[in-house]
């Protein structure tokens, strides 16, 4: 069982308890946080709070946790590109096709299944199913992930995506010709529907994008570009949102974008070409580059021949 506990400055008054706790940098996630209010982890003078409570000054808050379960996922020999490994971290070039952590359906076959094999010694922050895991990348979405070895890289790791201080940038093929480079700065939520898409919703979180043209293809009934973009917040589904959202859905994308896919790809066009972060703990700046895969270049290289 663990134990922290906090004494709320006046600055805090008001303030949700889910959303203070998430800031504190203690635990890698606002969903980690919840998980533990719901389980009755955290009170004040014995009372159990609700992640809606405002905080009061002078409150005394403590927070209580079990320890991470034994890891039950199986470890599998799986081909891994590492493109860099110390004590604290690794980090990998994942692969398309790849899920990066078991879940309903998936349990074998997945990244995490093949750390365990490899590492041995994952963070257990993320629980049974998401040991290591500091941030995904869809399925079909490849490139750069890094993945804690221990609580410390975890939470340090962690802190630096919600302070938006690492550097991540994307390329990826899209529909459409953007006029120039731009900005978008829209919320994204749940979808008020389809509650497993995500869209850009009044009531969702922050979320900005930045992208940069890099080449138009295709023609004046077929245009297609070549996009590389770099995020500010990091939302599920983020970069395909957004560009959906402006008019430009990524190639291959099923979910946000056409239904029938002309050029010759399945799952989105997206790829994680660089990461740069803080090594936790000798906090020297790393950034690590890979370029998009073979199937990505081969619907580049079909763009460039419509005639």
């Amino acid at each position: 069982m663990q134990l922290q506990k906090f004494t709320i400055d006046d600055q805090f008054e008001g303030e949700r308890l889910d959303l203070f706790l998430s800031r504190t940098g203690f635990w890698p996630s606002r969903s980690f946080i919840q998980k533990i209010i719901n389980a009755g982890g955290v009170r004040k003078q014995e009372k159990v709070l609700r992640s809606s409570y405002r905080l009061e000054p002078f409150d005394q808050i403590e927070v209580s946790w079990d320890d991470p379960e034994p890891l039950a996922v199986v470890p599998e020999s799986i081909p891994l590109e590492i493109l860099y490994e110390d004590s604290d971290l690794i980090v990998i070039n994942k692969p398309r096709g790849m899920v990066v952590h078991p879940a309903a359906g998936n349990y074998h076959g997945t990244l995490v299944n093949a750390l365990l094999e490899h590492c041995k010694d994952l963070s257990g922050i993320g629980g049974v199913i998401r040991p290591g895991i500091v941030h995904r990348l869809d399925k079909d979405t490849s490139g750069v992930l890094v993945v804690a070895k221990n609580d410390l890289a975890h939470l340090d790791l962690a802190a630096q995506i919600k302070a938006r201080s690492t550097k991540r940038i994307y390329k990826t093929i899209v529909h459409g010709y953007p006029t120039e480079d731009g900005r978008i700065e829209a919320p994204i939520g749940r979808h008020p529907v389809e509650r497993k898409k995500m869209a850009v919703v009044p009531t969702g979180r922050y979320a900005a994008t930045n992208y940069r043209i890099l080449e138009y293809l295709g023609n004046s009934s077929a245009r297609y570009s070549y996009l590389e973009v770099r995020l500010e917040s990091g939302r599920t589904h983020q970069i395909r949102v957004h560009l959906s959202y402006l008019g430009f859905p990524v190639v291959g994308d099923g979910v946000y974008g056409w239904k029938k896919e002309p050029a010759p790809i399945m799952g989105q066009a997206l790829h994680a070409a660089m990461l740069g972060f803080i090594h936790p703990r000798t906090k020297e700046y790393l950034e690590f580059t890979t370029e998009i895969p073979e199937v990505m270049q081969n619907v580049l290289e079909w763009c460039r021949r419509i005639k």
